[in-house]
């Protein structure tokens, strides 16, 4: 049997999720950066875990914040400077980082192009608490912004 939340981008059944990134609706975090949710709680209820990609347009930047779980980030093309743990290093193309829950940290384009970045968090509910205002709100939320 195959259902689909978004039936253009994710095929699923009893063995797994088949998604088409191309197809995927890209989530506005403002200043031009662009989310797109691969696999999770939204594409697959079986999913253990949160992944998908950020495109960084040149000059932007997440901003220093948690997440309530474990992320991974890998930089899939640019050039980034990440923050993690107050730790600041300059990452390329296929670097990674692995960030415990509650580590603030960062990723800032410093390139000339986009910066595009995979992450995968170790959870199906991710929440992201800005260090600057102390807010927590929900991953690719409305108030999810950059």
């Amino acid at each position: 049997m195959m259902t689909s939340q978004t039936p253009e981008s994710t095929q699923k059944d009893a063995t797994g999720t088949i998604v088409l990134y191309e197809e995927i609706t890209p989530f506005a975090r403002g200043d031009k950066v662009e989310t797109r949710l691969m696999v999770g709680r939204r594409t697959d209820p079986q999913a253990p875990f949160t992944t998908g990609t950020t495109v960084f347009p040149a000059g932007s930047a997440a901003p220093l914040h948690t997440h309530n779980c474990a992320e991974q980030v890998t930089i899939l093309s640019g050039e980034a400077e990440a923050m993690v743990g107050g730790e600041v290093m300059t990452l390329g193309a296929l670097d990674t980082s692995f960030v415990p829950a509650n580590v603030p940290h960062y990723f800032r384009n410093i390139g000339d192009g986009p910066l595009s970045i995979l992450w995968i968090y170790g959870a199906r509910e991710v929440t992201r608490t800005f260090t600057e205002t102390g807010e927590t709100v929900a991953h690719m939320s409305p108030r999810d912004q950059v």
